[in-house]
């Protein structure tokens, strides 16, 4: 059985929402499912609890999920961190470890690299990076099926998400 991770650029909260509800209803756990926005105005709408969840420094502040966001609060690890040369982002699942890596390292293009280190191609992480720096967030859930891949896609399809896209994660790092 290989892994895969499919992933998707929802351009709403509300969007995204209803893709992670539906992954959640769908038997997909939260440990399975990984979130990626940026730290602008108005994602304190998601904030109710400000704590850090990660002792090495890179995540500046804990987001616990309340009233809308209650569906994102629901993530694993879900939190703040600064990315330097890039910016605060929220980060939720996986790749918050991921790049709260690429954080403490001070990697430039810390988006991007770890994204790669998740398995993802480095021209759909440098396509991901740019949208996301733009205000989208990018989904990810990591299958063991082809059966799940195929679940995850016809999720993502029905809430009309964007590039969507699946990758093997036999090469990603663990």
């Amino acid at each position: 059985m290989s892994k895969n991770a499919v992933y998707c650029i929802a351009q709403e909260h509300t969007q995204a929402e209803v893709i992670v509800n539906s992954l959640k209803d769908a038997g997909f756990s939260n440990n399975d499912i990984s979130v990626l926005f940026p730290d602008k105005t108005g994602t304190r709408d998601f904030a109710h609890e400000q704590n850090t969840k990660m002792p090495e420094g890179a995540a500046t502040g804990g987001v616990a999920g309340m009233g809308t966001g209650a569906v994102l609060g629901w993530l694993v690890g879900i939190g703040s961190l600064a990315i330097p040369g890039v910016g605060p982002f929220i980060a939720a699942g996986p790749i918050m470890a991921a790049l709260g890596g690429a954080a403490i390292g001070g990697a430039a293009g810390g988006i991007v690299g770890g994204l790669v280190g998740m398995g993802i191609p480095e021209l759909e992480a440098k396509q991901y990076d740019d949208k996301v720096r733009n205000g989208n967030i990018l989904i990810s859930v990591h299958t063991e099926s082809s059966d799940q891949v195929k679940v995850v896609k016809e999720i993502f399809e029905r809430a009309n998400a964007q590039d969507i896209k699946s990758t093997s994660e036999a090469h990603a790092p663990t």
